[in-house]
């Protein structure tokens, strides 16, 4: 965070500040006749108390499980210095900032702290340069961002969202993590509604904006693909003047973005890239048998060299293009991106990361945990990822698939689509999840079962019920295909499933599982009880 004092913090977001009313035990009152507490200066911006600390500005949020203006009263006790609040909080032991609105506050901080940061790098000739680099897309935005932060890092100091924080809470705690020393801030951008990326792009105009795909994500919320690519397009209008786009041009969607950038633009993809002045594109596609991806890294002025990527799946090609177009427009050479893109192995929780489950008495697998959320598009390519492991025979690829939500009236008709897709890549177990608590999440998974099934009828597919998880019946299936009613039973349909078709024990080279799901399906806890087996 810059520094700024509670007075100036107070000025930015037009608030009004109320010292201390009552001792914690962190210290005294402040006596209005003493020193002023607006010379105080916070270290740092929370919106949940318990992370509060030595110094923090608490932002109390209405939120929809719990108000942070109840956490107030007692907030001292953790030496936390003030909190911004929609009302006066009584009987406080920290100084409070009163405004109308704490959510908006909270983006009028951020956006002080971003522009205190760009006039000191106008005003030093001394001081590191700062940049914004924007990202928003219907997928691949978190995976771009991680790999983007490792790249740039490479630059200077980059600040980056801890997983998705994408929104109008989350980028603006990330942008208020910008310091004297940042030189980067990476801001991810979604959206749900028109209006939400304009206002994240009033809080940080990006100077590189970046736009990775137009699909079906929050299609239920937008009613149509073209009002999402109406969506994604105001990161391009939020730009600062001048700035530099980055667009795919694989995507009819965002290719038209062109029309409105303010500045040049950076192309990257497989098929339509090499059409334009400046782009990055791969040549000679290839996955491994650990289903990670192999190809000639090549840039419009001729440069080109072989990368294998260090993070797995196909779709993970084009994240990596983006990240290396805005990487070269900083100056990062070709040998250190490609040295970084084949280092990089962490990416953020429950995003294609690989690990080996090793439960005591019970078979082992491979774990492609990519259960953060899902959409039609990242559904398939999860898919793509299993169906790309080959690192032994016989390979069994199971797929545990949770539900896809607000995907608005043809959600059935695309759960079924994905369930088909699974079969169709030979994926060999399909294990669709919904939960007994839920009727909608049930009908989405059975949705997905029935796709499955239809695609593989004629070959014999089954579909098991709780009361046939026997080796017996599911060896007999071609592709077992089972309907879960919670993570549990999926676990145990997954244990026979194991049983059936590795009787002397499976190891984690001849099978391979994919969790993935939108948050709401719960496959997320799953990987974290199977990450306390992991190696």
């Amino acid at each position: 965070m810059m520094p700024m004092t509670l007075e100036r913090v107070a000025q930015a977001i037009n608030a009004t500040l109320v010292p201390a009313s009552v001792q914690s035990e962190h210290g005294s009152p402040v006596d209005p006749s003493s020193a002023s507490p607006s010379s105080a200066i916070p270290t740092n911006v929370v919106i949940d108390s318990r992370q509060a600390h030595e110094g923090s500005l608490f932002v109390a949020i209405n939120g929809e499980h719990a108000d942070g203006h109840a956490y107030v009263a007692t907030l001292g006790d953790s030496g936390a210095l003030a909190a911004i609040v929609d009302h006066e909080i009584p009987q406080s032991s920290v100084v409070q900032l009163v405004v109308d609105d704490t959510v908006k506050a909270l983006g009028e901080l951020a956006r002080h702290n971003l522009a205190q940061r760009r006039a000191m790098a106008a005003a030093h000739p001394d001081a590191a340069p700062f940049s914004i680099v924007g990202i928003t897309g219907s997928v691949g935005k978190t995976t771009t961002k991680d790999l983007l932060h490792a790249l740039l890092g490479e630059l200077g100091e980059t600040v980056a969202p801890v997983g998705s924080f994408n929104n109008e809470l989350g980028l603006p705690l990330t942008a208020l993590q910008v310091g004297p020393s940042s030189r980067f801030l990476i801001a991810e951008m979604g959206a749900n509604h028109l209006g939400e990326i304009a206002n994240l792009t009033h809080i940080a105009p990006p100077d590189v904006a970046v736009v990775l795909k137009v699909g079906n994500a929050h299609l239920g919320e937008f009613g149509s693909v073209e009002r999402i690519a109406q969506a994604k397009s105001e990161i391009v209008r939020g730009e600062v003047p001048g700035g530099m786009t980055i667009l795919n041009a694989d995507d009819p969607h965002v290719a038209a973005m062109d029309a409105i950038a303010p500045g040049l633009v950076r192309w990257f993809g497989l098929e339509h890239a090499t059409e334009h002045d400046d782009y990055v594109t791969a040549d000679h596609v290839r996955m491994d048998d650990d289903g990670h991806a192999v190809f000639t890294l090549r840039q419009s002025d001729g440069a080109y060299q072989q990368v294998r990527l260090g993070i797995p799946g196909a779709h993970n090609v084009m994240n990596a293009l983006a990240a290396t177009a805005v990487a070269q427009y900083f100056g990062l050479p070709l040998r250190h991106i490609v040295q970084v893109l084949e280092q990089v192995r962490a990416i953020s929780p429950h995003r294609m990361a690989i690990s080996i489950v090793r439960r005591p008495e019970r078979p082992e697998f491979t774990l492609i945990d990519d259960s953060f959320n899902a959409n039609p598009d990242s559904m398939r390519a999860g898919i793509d990822g299993i169906a790309a492991f080959n690192a032994a025979e016989p390979m069994l690829r199971i797929a545990v698939l949770g539900a896809m939500l607000e995907l608005g009236p043809d959600e059935t008709a695309l759960h079924e689509a994905i369930g088909k897709y699974a079969v169709e890549q030979s994926v060999d177990a399909v294990i669709a999840v919904g939960n007994s608590n839920d009727a909608h999440l049930m009908t989405l998974a059975t949705a997905l079962a029935a796709g499955a099934r239809d695609a593989h009828t004629a070959d014999g597919a089954a579909s098991v019920a709780e009361a046939e998880l026997q080796p017996a019946d599911l060896a007999t299936a071609t592709v077992p295909i089972a309907v879960a009613s919670s993570t549990d039973e999926a676990e145990q349909m997954l244990d026979a499933i194991l049983a059936a078709h590795h009787p002397d024990g499976s190891t984690a080279d001849n099978t391979v599982v994919l969790l993935k799901g939108s948050h709401a399906s719960g496959l997320a806890s799953l990987a974290e009880h199977w990450a306390s087996f992991a190696l």
